[in-house]
């Protein structure tokens, strides 16, 4: 767990004199009275009376459908206990942010300063018209029994209290794995609960729900096992005693094969996990502190299944794995509660998840070279994007087949809506994708670098979502192995470039086609050895449609074997590299971002028409700026007489691509500044920037990139003699998908 200072905990709370960690910010513009009037007084009125006609309207007209209370007591916070409503309040924020970074679900957090379970209630649903949902928080039990049962009956909005569902979901899903992982069927396992609270009460009906036989499950709690000679227990308790000798802990222990720990540190002794049946499952979800640390589970039974609510161990009971994408999914179908079916729908989407290939951007948020199914990797990752996509659909549908959605939606539209919720990008991304698959799946591209993990994981996903069929280079034994352990259901196409036949095949085609370059047939048989070579020609003799290279090479290295194999296409003298750059969910192209140095008008001229054609690829309506430290003429200088006349052979050589130069970059891309100052101008904000230089272009989506955290996508290599397209090195896997669609893409517009 990272370390901090009490002082650290303090600054980041107040920091940059902003307190706390939550804002309101408006989302419509008031700029103008115009806008003013429209946002209140006297344009307020029309939605006012919309709502007061028909109430469902305010999901359309307000906030409401996409806004949650997170209310507190802050009677039971963390583990620090009945603290009061006002100590509650950071705690509250941080369940906001939570809400709005993994799901974009906006929050209010109410601090109620109010103990009685009828007033909570009477409060809650006094201001319930304000929301979509209502998330109860750090109420103790049992009174958090009452108040979210009650709530659940008397308002028509979800209510979740999250100290109880959000802990038993995660460890359902990490429980069904465990047991898949071990080779137990759920019925058959006898579970040990120690701790009788909200959390571990809901645990246990969970996990009887599941398949877990009642008659299976002891509870304890301070005072030992919930046995039949017990009294005084509240009607909660009551419904988990059992009739049984055991007393304590390490009585119930002895022959169990699932520890569910909701209780204190320490709790869990070691003897006691020795005595637990084979390959046992401890899930030890006290915080911070578990009730026994993973090495002292380990140290007595190395054949254990540990999970603990810690971060700086595996498989981390993490409840932001549940509770922003069930509201997610509730709100966007309007849901009227949260029910059973969706808890369940809420486990199997977070357990079927654990089983898919890890992002390297999740692995380079835990530092970790490899996540993959198996004892240490039982639940996703609390920062895998993918959990949005997964769960969030999984609930609403399982709202719909319930019917408990006021909404009925397309899910596999929504999943689409839901990742453009996740930023930059998110749109192209999926255009591109769906682009590529629309050519059912069956164009060939071979991933030169075979043997390397990114490119193996990334051929699979490229198979596995029906983007192409993946052709890996290299060692087939070799290949195979990294395969199995990176844990995939993948069995890739491999060719070895060494293999003799193929290399004398194909060095006698490439004889051929360069014997007046000074080739000979001895090392035209020998150069097909490099794989940089051999890739390319896989093309040329027609058994592959495209390629995809540059993972571990320089980007020469690939670039120049393919020209030598294809040139560059019909009718074309120069190849170019693009990126496709967004801002602020605006896409622009980029140009010559990786090839050419220090291009000529013409050149300039010829770049601008592959990049405007590219574009047209990807659905943008190019509108192309030549860019220059001059505006129209305002600097006597070569550099901007170049660009000036490439923008006038522009108009000469292609009259219906609109574009302008020279220009600078803030006039290309701000119509304010362009209607200002020179109205004459064809084309009021550009999409398709071409750059004089090789420096400015490379530099510019770079810094861009870096600085001004705009999402780019490339490089994409226009002009290319075949669907020959070159990786950067030090691309995540994500990215190589994204290039091999590209490449098919390609491969399918020269069909």
């Amino acid at each position: 767990m990272s370390k901090f200072t009490r002082e650290e905990a303090l600054e980041y709370h107040r920091l940059k004199g902003k307190p706390g960690k939550i804002a309101v910010v408006p989302t419509k513009p008031m700029d103008t009275a115009r806008e003013l009037s429209l946002a209140y007084s006297p344009g307020v009125a029309v939605p006012v009376e919309d709502i007061a006609e028909n109430p469902e309207n305010a999901y359309e007209y307000t906030s409401k459908g996409n806004l949650v209370a997170v209310v507190s007591n802050g009677t039971a916070i963390l583990g620090l206990g009945n603290l009061g409503p006002l100590a509650s309040k950071p705690v509250m924020e941080g369940k906001g942010v939570l809400f709005k970074k993994f799901a974009d679900v906006d929050v209010f957090d109410i601090e109620v300063d109010e103990t009685d379970v009828e007033e909570v209630i009477k409060i809650v649903k006094a201001i319930a018209p304000t929301f979509g949902g209502i998330n109860l928080e750090d109420i103790k039990a049992p009174e958090c029994f009452e108040i979210e049962t009650r709530l659940k009956k008397e308002i028509d909005i979800p209510v979740f209290h999250d100290d109880q569902h959000g802990t038993a979901i995660i460890s359902s899903a990490g429980l069904i794995n465990a047991l898949e992982i071990i080779g137990k069927k759920i019925e058959d396992i006898k579970v040990v609960v120690n701790g009788a609270g909200a959390s571990a009460i809901s645990c246990s009906k969970l996990a009887i729900r599941l398949g877990v036989k009642r008659e299976n499950l002891i509870m304890l709690d301070s005072r030992g096992v919930l046995h039949h000679e017990r009294e005084g227990l509240n009607k909660y308790k009551k419904e988990f005693v059992q009739e049984t000798d055991k007393r304590t802990l390490a009585d119930a222990m002895v022959g169990a094969d699932v520890f569910y720990g909701l209780s204190v540190a320490g709790a869990l002794k070691p003897e006691m996990v020795k005595e637990m049946a084979k390959d046992p499952i401890i899930f030890a979800m006290a915080n911070p502190t578990p009730e026994i640390m993973p090495e002292e589970a380990l140290a007595v039974r190395p054949d254990c299944v540990i999970a603990t609510g810690r971060s700086d161990y595996p498989n981390q009971v993490n409840n932001v794995l549940g509770f922003p994408f069930i509201f997610r999914g509730a709100l966007d179908v309007r849901a009227t509660a949260i029910n059973e079916e969706m808890k369940i729908a809420a486990v199997k989407a977070i357990a079927d998840l654990a089983k898919e290939d890890v992002p390297d951007s999740v692995l380079r948020a835990y530092n970790k070279e490899s996540m993959k199914f198996g004892r240490e990797y039982i639940i996703p990752a609390a920062m895998d994007p993918r959990v949005l996509l997964w769960e969030a659909p999984a609930i609403a549908q399982a709202a719909m087949d319930s019917g408990v959605a006021r909404k009925t939606i397309d899910i596999e539209k929504y999943r689409e809506e839901l990742a453009f919720r996740q930023g930059k990008g998110a749109r192209m991304h999926h255009l591109i994708m769906n682009k590529a698959k629309s050519s059912g799946g069956t164009k060939r591209v071979v991933f030169e670098e075979g043997e390397e993990a990114k490119i193996i994981r990334a051929a699979f996903r490229v198979q596995d979502e029906g983007i192409g069929i993946p052709i890996l280079l290299g060692n087939e034994e070799r290949i195979c192995a990294k395969v199995k352990d990176l844990a995939l259901d993948f069995k890739p196409q491999v060719i070895n470039p060494r293999d003799m036949d193929r290399r004398k095949k194909y060095g006698e085609a490439y004889y051929a086609m360069r014997k007046r370059k000074g080739i000979t047939p001895t090392y035209a048989r020998k150069i097909m050895r490099r794989s940089n070579v051999f890739a390319p020609m896989m093309i040329h003799m027609g058994e592959a449609d495209a390629v995809v290279s540059g993972l571990t090479y320089d980007y020469p290295d690939i670039l120049r074997p393919a020209l030598k194999i294809h040139h560059t296409a019909e009718g074309t003298d120069h190849v170019a590299g693009l990126y496709i750059m967004i801002v602020n969910a605006k896409a622009y192209i980029f140009a010559d971002t990786t090839v050419n140095i220090d291009p000529s008008a013409e050149d300039l001229v010829e770049i601008a028409a592959l990049a405007a054609g590219f574009a047209k690829t990807v659905e943008i309506d190019p509108r192309v700026a030549f860019l220059s430290f001059s505006d129209f003429g305002s600097t006597d200088h070569p550099y901007a007489h170049k660009i000036a006349k490439a923008a006038k052979l522009m108009k000469e050589k292609h009259p219906d691509i609109p574009s302008e130069g020279e220009m600078q970059a803030d006039t290309a891309v701000v119509p304010s500044l362009i209607e200002e100052r020179f109205p004459f101008s064809e084309i009021k904000d550009a999409n398709v920037l071409i750059f004089p230089s090789l420096d400015a272009a490379n530099i510019s989506y770079k810094l861009l990139a870096r600085l001004g955290k705009a999402k780019a996508i490339g490089p994409i290599l226009v002009g290319m003699g075949a669907p020959v397209h070159v990786l950067q090195a030090g691309d995540e896997v994500n990215d190589i998908v994204e290039i091999a669609a590209v490449a098919v893409m390609d491969a399918m517009n020269r069909n």
